[in-house]
């Protein structure tokens, strides 16, 4: 066993592995940026080195700089997480060379499906059933034409052949839809994984998102752990999952089928440690396909720990050290039903806007069957620079309706407050119609009507003109070593409205004013803050209402921002590249009686 693991990662995963490793008597090491200087991460480890500023390319994705960490601790191993560096061939090389363990599959693994066409290739090669579409890249509009019309049939999914977790995946309705996809798949394609190259698929309209976990070790053993329903989802994002899938979505015999498969595509590529076979399901036809396979941890590992009581995250740990695995086939049971609910910093009522901001008061819901997998506290800062994830809350029960209720009560007793999050969307979806019958929820969670009823309400005031002191204690570095400190001093005044102290029924979650993405009649302004990816017109130019103006980059997301009405730009105060704030003015757009005529 390793003496000692850095975890290259942030946030609650990284807590997830501290712990495990204290479990398992093994000393930890954290790294931080910046901006994480007091975040419960550096705190779970027993040593902690900064990285670098906030920004994830000079922190967090630093190879050489975490490489001088490794060699300067003495760390052993490196366990990942997920997202970073989880799936970055190169790392994995880099570490093998410093004579240090990735902890995670071999980098020829994360090479061969790291890359989407050639994972379509080798699977089927394997035998695994692929949707159908191309195991090549896709070089211009007018070939992607030719083959979505020949070949394929609309409508089609344009994927950015390194992409993943919803990033550069676009999907063309119609032939005229083909070329904003093609081109919108293949920018973010470079943005997030420096590679522009897309493939085709077949679009399937509403499917469901099944996946296999998967666990394997150096000594040829591979085992599945059953399937999670991820099928809930927004921007081909998950937000709530499942173990196992709903019994009427997945039978036994389902199961052990879908199993195969995923043990299949494993051992096609050597697989070693905790993985992901993430499918495409279609419950009337009984047909899966292979979509694609996460070589890491994955975020909702926790529902599948819950029903099988196998520990991923060690037995991950335990793989990559050439230990065995503890389990067969046979020794994995399913028992009773867990819940997944990623709480996000966002706002569902618009559109699912991420919502950075401070936490003021903050209590985790408790109980028979409920966990809390988080990275923040009272007073932590959740930055735009990363992902909304805030915390998962994961319930267990002896069946899925019992479960939902117990989730419910669980999201009734978390407190985040100063943040906007999905507690209320979590809430108000679990207790509808299409939930308890396992639905894929699709149509509620592009009714943007339905979503608006989830709208908070606006902060009230109860200054009394004194301000208010806070007491905080902060760690803090000089040459090189850490002190204790405590501040007494002005409470920060929160810029997000605080978010409801719990997750009750969605009535009370309803707005008591309509939002106004506009903030005027003419004036048009930015709903949160990030960066301005792209302005897509100019001053001067008609627009229609619905007519999309510029994208936002925010925690990792591309936001689409469109224009309130229909008339001319009349000022255009925002520049590509730029930082802008939320309430920061995006443009004037006068109707065409105020317009000045030309």
């Amino acid at each position: 066993m390793f003496s000692k693991i850095l975890i290259a990662n942030r946030g609650e995963i990284a807590v997830r592995v501290a712990r495990a490793c204290r479990e398992m008597g093994v000393a930890s090491v954290a790294v931080y940026s910046e901006a994480d200087r007091d975040a419960l991460h550096v705190l779970a480890a027993d040593e902690a080195y900064l990285l670098g500023p906030a920004e994830a390319a000079r922190s967090y994705l630093h190879v050489e700089k975490l490489l001088e960490v490794i060699a300067e601790c003495g760390a052993d191993a490196v366990h990942p997480g997920y997202g970073f560096l989880a799936e970055n061939a190169p790392f994995a090389r880099a570490l093998a060379n410093a004579g240090v363990t990735f902890i995670g599959p071999p980098a020829s693994a994360i090479d061969a499906m790291g890359s989407k066409t050639r994972a379509r290739e080798l699977m089927q090669a394997a035998g695994v059933p692929i949707v159908p579409g191309t195991t090549a890249a896709v070089d211009t509009v007018k070939e992607a034409s030719r083959i979505a019309k020949d070949e394929i049939g609309f409508p089609v999914a344009v994927k950015a052949s390194g992409g993943g977790g919803g990033k550069g995946f676009r999907v063309a309705l119609t032939e005229d839809k083909l070329e904003d996809a093609f081109e919108g798949a293949s920018r973010e394609g470079e943005k997030f994984f420096s590679d522009a190259t897309v493939y085709l698929e077949r679009y399937l309209a509403n499917p469901r998102h099944v996946e296999v976990q998967i666990l394997a070790d150096t000594h040829g053993n591979v085992v599945h752990l059953g399937e999670r329903d991820c099928s809930i989802q927004r921007r081909h994002q998950k937000v709530i999952e499942e173990a196992p899938a709903p019994a009427w979505v997945v039978s036994t015999e389902t199961r052990q089928r879908i199993g195969k498969i995923g043990v299949d595509a494993a051992r096609a590529v050597d697989y070693v440690g905790a993985g992901t076979v993430e499918g495409l399901f279609s419950s009337d036809t009984d047909e899966y396909f292979f979509l694609e396979m996460n070589t890491r941890v994955q975020v909702e590992h926790c529902v599948t720990e819950m029903v099988t009581g196998i520990d991923i995250v060690k037995e991950g740990i335990r793989a990559a050290a050439g230990e065995r695995l503890a389990y067969r086939q046979e020794d994995v049971v399913l028992r009773g039903h867990a819940i997944e609910c990623r709480i996000n910093a966002e706002d569902a009522s618009m559109n699912f806007t991420p919502a950075a901001g401070r936490i003021g008061t903050y209590k985790e819901p408790a109980g028979p069957g409920v966990r809390v997998d988080s990275g923040v506290g009272a007073g932590s800062e959740v930055s735009p620079t990363y992902d909304p994830l805030v915390a998962k809350l994961i319930v267990w029960d002896t069946d899925r309706e019992q479960a939902t209720q117990r989730m419910l009560r669980a999201l009734g007793e978390y407190e985040i407050e100063g943040l906007r999050t999905l507690i209320p969307f979590h809430t108000a979806l679990l207790q509808t119609e299409e939930w308890a019958k396992g639905s894929t929820c699709k149509e509620l969670l592009e009714d943007t009507d339905w979503l608006k009823t989830l709208a908070f309400e606006e902060a009230e005031s109860d200054d009394d003109g004194a301000p208010e002191k806070l007491t905080q204690d902060y760690l803090v570095e000089v040459s090189g070593k850490r002190f204790d400190v405590t501040v007494i001093g002005e409470a920060p005044a929160y810029a997000a409205a605080p978010a409801p102290g719990n997750g009750g029924a969605p009535k009370s979650r309803r707005a008591k004013r309509k939002h106004d993405g506009g903030g005027g009649a003419d004036l048009l302004k930015s709903p949160l803050q990030g960066n301005m990816w792209k302005v897509l017109v100019k001053q001067g130019d008609t627009v229609e209402e619905g007519q999309l103006l510029c994208i936002i980059e925010a925690m990792k997301m591309e936001n689409e921002i469109t224009a309130h009405k229909a008339g001319t730009i009349a000022a255009l105060p925002v520049e590509e590249g730029a930082a802008i704030d939320a309430g920061a003015p995006i443009a004037t757009i006068t109707s065409a009686a105020q317009a000045p005529a030309t």
